[in-house]
């Protein structure tokens, strides 16, 4: 049955791209040890087993499903060579390659091999592997969005275009398509709850109805859904924030990619179609396009590249622990209006779009000095779409800026006057954007000082942080901005 080996599929390699032929017998692995280590989120548990459990179904009599505690139990009861596809974390990769009858084949699912990333990166040297290089590379490499050997519509970005606030009546979008629960996913609802019930296992955040595709069938339907009625409006308010609409025109398709259900070069070719058949206008198409061929990929080969300590990098010694409010997502116990939505959003849902993570929850984290591996593990668990590829070069090198620039160029740092341009958070809340000092102190305002203070030095000699540096030396009141957030402390703002 089929040609080669077995092939041995992790739970975020379970699209039909991750096989040879339709024929090909496939070993899965349901290890329950993943979920007793860590505290996952308890949406994101459910999405994972219900996607696995949903494939072993699918493929019937060409699958050994697996369901024990560890991998090893699984590959010893196996009891023949199997072939994987390059893992998508240091730890499980080093896991493979030490199993005598596992052969590692390249990876899959990304649009970059290994091969071409490197015959980009090198001679560049670290400080020079920007990610819009890359990503004009590959736009070049793979035809995408090209009129000839130029980008469509003569610019390969329109990033300062797509910066605009929500609109004070809302997208008027149709929402994202969502799926329907089945007898797998009560299956699995029951497990988790016998285990948690038994204190096999413990999670964060709250149980709801599956919210993402768990099959290739369904992500198909969700991406033709997302570029029908949501992509057109994609690019001009991809950072825009708004308290009424979680959703906004964002895809929501990164669980359904990270798990390996779709090829990204699906998405970007139903994208650049759209485009090309006048559905979709090019900077949200482009917009897009540059988060899967750019930054996915990117983020991606920057993991590999930099190795396994890249995620204990923390060169603006950041070490305040994170406090229980933000760890166990309390909610309720904030009263700052956007971090206290934020934190909803990912304890409902487990999930909240690239700008709210990086200039809401990031953004709080960066100025308190919330240590970064500790904070990037917890975005790895709280979130359904968290791996630790995804997350380390996010969290440790774009949020926190723990590499000290080599992956971003400045600190993504800002006063409340940034939220409250991009989103309708400020005015419904207690504290003011525009107070440093008072009862009614933006906590993002005042930590934005205290953070710029902290770090005068590093951000002086950044051409891109240094007027911030001038303008902090100018505050008569910079003394008690930095002592409302020492009186502050870990408490929730």
């Amino acid at each position: 049955m089929g040609n080669g080996h077995r092939r041995w599929l992790f739970a975020d390699q379970l699209g039909d791209h991750f096989l040879d032929d339709d024929d090909q017998p496939v070993l899965l692995v349901e290890a329950r040890s993943v979920l007793e280590r860590r505290r996952f989120h308890r949406q994101k548990a459910h999405l994972v087993l219900s996607a696995l459990r949903h494939r072993a179904a699918e493929l019937g009599d060409r699958v050994i499903f697996a369901r024990t505690r560890t991998y090893g139990e699984a590959l010893d009861a196996a009891g023949e060579p199997l072939t994987v596809c390059h893992p998508t974390s240091h730890a499980a990769a080093a896991f493979v390659s030490g199993r005598a009858r596992v052969t590692v084949l390249p990876a899959r699912g990304f649009t970059t091999s290994r091969e071409d990333f490197a015959a980009w990166a090198e001679g560049r040297g670290d400080r020079r592997l920007l990610m819009e290089d890359f990503y004009r590379d590959a736009r070049r490499r793979l035809g995408v969005l090209m009129d000839g050997a130029e980008p469509a519509g003569g610019r390969w970005n329109f990033d300062a275009d797509n910066r605009e606030p929500p609109p004070r009546g809302g997208l008027g979008v149709p929402g994202p398509w969502r799926p329907v629960e089945d007898e797998i996913d009560e299956e699995v609802r029951r497990d988790l709850d016998r285990w948690e019930r038994d204190g096999v296992v413990s999670f964060v955040g709250r149980d709801g109805p599956r919210a993402f595709p768990a099959t290739r069938a369904e992500a198909a339907e969700a991406l033709a859904r997302f570029v029908a009625d949501r992509l057109p409006c994609f690019g001009p308010y991809q950072d825009a924030m708004s308290s009424g609409d979680p959703v906004m025109a964002h895809s929501l398709l990164s669980p359904a990619l990270n798990l390996g259900l779709l090829d990204p070069m699906d998405c970007v070719r139903e994208a650049e179609t759209a485009y090309q058949e006048g559905h979709v206008p090019l900077r949200s198409a482009e917009g897009y396009i540059r988060q899967l061929i750019g930054w996915r990929d990117y983020v991606w080969h920057l993991y590999w590249h930099l190795g396994p300590g890249y995620r204990r990098e923390n060169r603006l010694s950041a070490h305040t622990a994170l406090p229980a409010w933000f760890a166990e997502l309390d909610a309720d116990a904030v009263e700052a209006r956007c971090l206290s939505w934020a934190l909803r959003q990912v304890r409902d849902h487990g999930f909240a779009h690239h700008i709210v993570r990086l200039m809401v929850l990031g953004n709080y984290a960066l100025q308190r000095a919330f240590e970064p591996e500790r904070l990037t593990d917890w975005f790895h668990r709280c979130f359904v779409d968290g791996y630790d590829w995804v997350m380390t070069p996010n969290v440790v090198g774009m949020s926190q800026h723990a590499d000290g620039g080599l992956l971003a160029t400045k600190p993504y740092a800002s006063a409340g006057a940034y939220i409250n341009r991009m989103s309708d958070f400020c005015h419904d809340c207690r504290y003011r954007p525009d107070r440093r000092t008072g009862a009614d102190a933006c906590p993002f305002t005042t930590g934005y000082w205290s953070f710029v203070a902290r770090n005068e030095e590093l951000l002086a000699a950044n051409p891109r942080t240094s007027r911030s540096v001038h303008g902090m030396r100018r505050l008569a009141d910079l003394d008690e901005v930095r002592a409302i957030e020492a009186d502050r402390g870990d408490a929730p703002p």
